[in-house]
């Protein structure tokens, strides 16, 4: 099997053997901030991809005239390659029977029928929405970090904060498909302001939007020591996470302390998390883990340490598939769902 990491680290398509049309499936993942779409062969690997497209949040109808966009890059100049299916990974609670994104906090939306719009501007082809956070465990699951494993839970970073689980060799998905919103459970009793209606949330501490609050918050309240923050970041609104992440490697003392706080709060919702669900293999992967790989090591000797002992023994790795887990999960949901027609 191709090596999922390689994939990861490089998005550009590669020459492989002769693909039948059929074996293809499209893979969209739909962030808070861009669009990815690749062409997905039937062992997960990534076939063409589309690069990052940028969208500015500005509705349903602006993103998907850029998840339009994203696609038709994936497929420039292959007219005989043409998707089977198509599979879209969103940040959202998500109606899979209907392909309605029922609210998707970090995009503001609610009841939007992405599944037909999307099949409508692509020609009828059958489009399946799923959560991002379980495409993206499918991914690892299926071909990634996780194959092999009866029992996976997988915590993915980026803007948000979600998860997904696997257990006895089944993808679970909860009586409205919302299993595993683990960004929602709450750390600080009465904490900071989350997306959703509640407060203290993992995700309010350790999503990408909420470290970057946390650091432009810190600097408003020591600009003395916010300095090099604002300096890297070009202004106190543009420091985002991985501005932080930078000035961390540079030995920055705020960036350091910034960090430490998110390795603490992570920690407290990581082991929460697995003495909830026992997995057999903990998968930790999304765009804050990537920025902060060092997160890795922190989520093992946690779980190690403060865990109940039936749960402690967990394997931690990092996600195979990096950011395109989602795309890849994606077009796998894709794929199973027209073999089943």
């Amino acid at each position: 099997m191709p090596n999922p990491r390689a994939r990861a680290r490089s998005p550009k398509s590669r020459a492989r053997p002769a693909i039948a049309p059929e074996d293809l499936v499209l893979g969209i993942d739909v962030g808070a901030t861009k669009v990815v779409s690749a062409l997905i062969g039937n062992d997960g690997a990534i076939v063409r991809h589309s690069g990052r497209h940028l969208h500015a949040n500005d509705g349903p109808d602006g993103v998907i005239r850029t998840l339009i966009r994203s696609v038709e890059k994936c497929l420039e100049g292959t007219p005989s390659l043409r998707p089977r299916a198509v599979g879209v990974a969103v940040a959202a609670q998500v109606d899979p029977r209907t392909g309605t994104v029922i609210h998707a906090p970090n995009l503001g939306w609610r009841d939007v029928p992405l599944a037909r719009r999307v099949s409508e501007e692509l020609g009828g082809v059958p489009v399946i929405v799923l959560n991002d956070a379980r495409a993206a465990t499918l991914a690892e699951w299926r071909f990634g970090a996780g194959r092999g494993a009866s029992d996976v839970f997988c915590m993915f970073l980026g803007t948000g904060v979600g998860g997904s689980a696997v257990v006895d060799g089944r993808l679970l998905e909860g009586s409205s498909h919302a299993l595993g919103e683990v960004g929602h459970i709450t750390i600080v009793v009465g904490g900071r302001k989350c997306h959703c209606p509640n407060r203290g949330c993992l995700e309010a501490y350790v999503g990408g939007w909420a470290i970057a609050e946390r650091a432009q918050e810190a600097v408003r309240s020591d600009p003395e020591s916010g300095a090099a923050l604002v300096a890297r970041a070009g202004s106190e609104r543009a420091i985002t996470a991985q501005t932080v992440f930078q000035a961390y490697r540079t030995g920055d003392v705020l960036a350091g302390r910034l960090v430490r706080e998110t390795e603490r709060f992570l920690a407290d919702g990581v082991v929460s998390v697995v003495n909830a669900f026992n997995p057999n293999l903990f998968v930790l992967g999304g765009g804050v883990v990537t920025g902060m790989p060092e997160l890795v090591p922190v989520v093992e000797a946690a779980i190690r340490v403060r865990c109940q002992p039936p749960a402690a023994t967990a394997r931690v790795v990092a996600a195979g598939f990096g950011e395109n887990a989602p795309l890849v999960g994606a077009g796998e949901a894709a794929r199973r769902t027209a073999a089943a027609r």
